[in-house]
């Protein structure tokens, strides 16, 4: 039983929260709300417990965000300190992504996967569009590979296709009596992919261009849907969110980012200095592993990346 008023929806100007007892209530912030410490675009997101003002025309006021078990956050933009929060009080952090039809970049999902380690959120990646890989023996091998790589690194890796249903039903069990937030860019079947783990939603769906191989959005709000049982009952709950084309980091400073990719962080207990950043030391093991193809060219070039996020002056506004 639901103790808790929970936001199940936001739109932008208005959030949809869901009472103990049934009710959605449509509700907007209560005065200059904003979360201590961090400057966001959303200070309320899908996923929250709140407290709420009820009017008498149906409507209310949130008032106050309860204490948060974790979340998944984003920078907003390169040229700003804000941040959007895509949801909050989640068991996972399901990432979808296409190797081709688009090419979903390693860059993005190491960062996404760094992310949800930082704010210890299991990650799932889940490979979509494999019926479209059938054809092609290089691409095919592309996948394996890939599953590999991160299955190694510790990742659960769950190929499917939306189209026809292959891997749905592992998907379905990976769900099942958990929270789970669905990211990842335009144009990977998302919203197909809800389709086919929730068949009465009918989630509206866009073809890809095939001048620029991306996606359109067709999600434009955050939104939580129930996962249903045998029994009727929600076994589950799904946080479609839209999609998006960059994964800027945030809160990390340039020390603590090898702790957020398991393989780097556990090869970097045998540098010398304990402060390594695995970039110009001497006698570092995270650069020798990668020589030695230990530590996979994409991930550390990610790595990297995210080191550049840390610099200091990296996202300041020019005068």
């Amino acid at each position: 039983m639901q103790k808790n008023n929970l936001v199940i929806k936001n739109t932008g100007s208005w959030y949809v929260v869901l009472t103990p007892d049934g009710r959605e209530v449509n509700c907007k912030i209560k005065g200059n709300f904003r979360l201590k410490g961090i400057r966001t675009t959303n200070p309320v997101a899908v996923g929250d417990h709140v407290e709420i003002i009820e009017g008498d025309d149906g409507t209310g006021f949130i008032s106050r965000i309860l204490p948060r078990e974790n979340y998944i956050i984003r920078r907003a933009s390169n040229l700003s300190k804000e941040a959007h929060i895509l949801a909050a009080n989640i068991d996972r952090a399901v990432l979808v992504v296409t190797l081709f039809h688009p090419v979903t970049s390693t860059t993005f999902i190491d960062r996404f996967l760094a992310t949800s380690e930082a704010y210890r959120v299991p990650a799932v990646i889940v490979v979509n569009k494999i019926d479209l890989l059938d054809s092609d023996p290089d691409e095919k091998q592309y996948l394996e590979d890939f599953m590999y790589l991160y299955r190694s690194i510790g990742y659960q890796v769950i190929a499917v296709s939306a189209l026809d249903g292959n891997g749905v039903d592992e998907l379905r069990e990976a769900l099942r009596g958990h929270i789970s937030l669905l990211s990842g860019n335009s144009g990977v079947g998302k919203s197909s992919l809800i389709n086919a783990l929730i068949p009465e939603l009918n989630l509206r769906t866009a073809q890809i261009s095939d001048i620029h191989d991306t996606g359109m959005h067709t999600t434009t709000f955050s939104e939580m849907f129930p996962l249903s049982s045998s029994d009727g009952e929600p076994d589950g709950y799904l946080i479609d969110t839209p999609g998006v084309k960059g994964f800027g980091t945030i809160e990390m400073t340039r020390h603590e980012v090898a702790h957020y990719f398991p393989e780097i962080f556990e090869i970097g207990r045998e540098c010398r200095f304990s402060d390594c950043t695995h970039t110009i030391e001497p006698h570092c093991a995270v650069r020798q592993a990668v020589d030695d193809a230990l530590i996979a060219q994409s991930r550390y070039a990610s790595y990297l990346s995210i080191l550049d996020d840390s610099q200091p002056d990296k996202y300041r506004k020019p005068f």
